[in-house]
């Protein structure tokens, strides 16, 4: 039948289903963008410090406890973190550090003098996972989708309207293969995620909770972790003693780890 449509006619038609189009490319667009908006509040935008406590609890009793001072500086070649991770307690811990370069993460055991290259997907304490306490992008690690969007209750228990997006790993350096992530709608703070092993099973449940004025920025200050088979087995990681710092260069390299002393 377009054959016998006047020239107006298909020209009608063809912008028609132009601007069928049009939504689903800008939808594209916008989840990136969203993205990166909500990375810019769960990280600040030049180098800093900051100490993480986990404490991983079991049916309301706590379990366990880690702290670790973080040291974060941008990679100005991909917009990545390298990040320096000094175990503070336990006992058994201290004097371990962790080391984020680019997709490469690595251990170095003071009794051994070993440095040893780790799995960011490998936990750390409780639902914690290596790649968990090191500073990433998403923006970055994954490919970003529009979702829908959803009314949830956050982490504070109050009602919070959301964009909700699906993460896709670009690499398997990802510490996730799938992410499921809600974003406030006023103010693109991130709200909930919800973290899928490559099976399609969902593996935890992740509430941004506790915003404060940090570095410039309302940010959250306190992540709670849910294991999607145990619910009552939860890890809070808390993050307090932000500054602003310079972190060396000599730091963020895997042969001067041996010789780091904490300031």
């Amino acid at each position: 039948m377009s054959d016998h449509l006047p020239c107006a006619g298909r020209r009608a038609l063809v912008c028609a289903f132009a601007g069928l189009a049009l939504p689903r490319a800008r939808a594209a667009v916008d989840a990136a963008q969203l993205l990166a908006q909500s990375d810019a509040i769960r990280n600040p935008p030049r180098s800093f410090a900051l100490t993480t406590t986990l404490l991983e609890y079991k049916a309301g009793r706590q379990k366990d406890e880690m702290t670790l001072r973080a040291y974060s500086s941008m990679r100005g070649s991909d917009g990545q973190f390298r990040s320096l991770a000094a175990f503070e307690s336990p006992a058994k811990d201290v004097g371990k550090l962790m080391l984020k370069d680019g997709t490469n993460l690595w251990l170095f055991d003071p009794s051994s003098k070993a440095t040893i290259r780790i799995s960011p997907q490998q936990k750390l304490l409780g639902q914690a996972a290596n790649g968990d306490v090191v500073t990433t992008n998403f923006a970055v690690d994954y490919e970003a989708r529009l979702d829908g969007e959803e009314s949830i209750t956050d982490g504070d228990r109050k009602p919070v309207d959301c964009h909700r997006l699906a993460l896709s790993a670009r690499t398997g350096a990802a510490t996730y293969h799938r992410v499921q992530l809600w974003i406030a709608r006023d103010g693109a703070r991130p709200v909930k995620a919800q973290f899928f092993v490559e099976s399609g099973a969902l593996l935890k449940t992740a509430y941004y909770r506790r915003v404060r004025a940090v570095l410039g920025a309302d940010r959250p200050t306190e992540t709670v972790l849910i294991d999607a088979l145990q619910p009552d087995w939860i890890t809070l990681m808390r993050f307090d003693r932000h500054a602003w710092r310079d972190v060396p260069e000599t730091w963020l390299q895997r042969d001067y780890l041996s010789r780091f002393r904490p300031e």
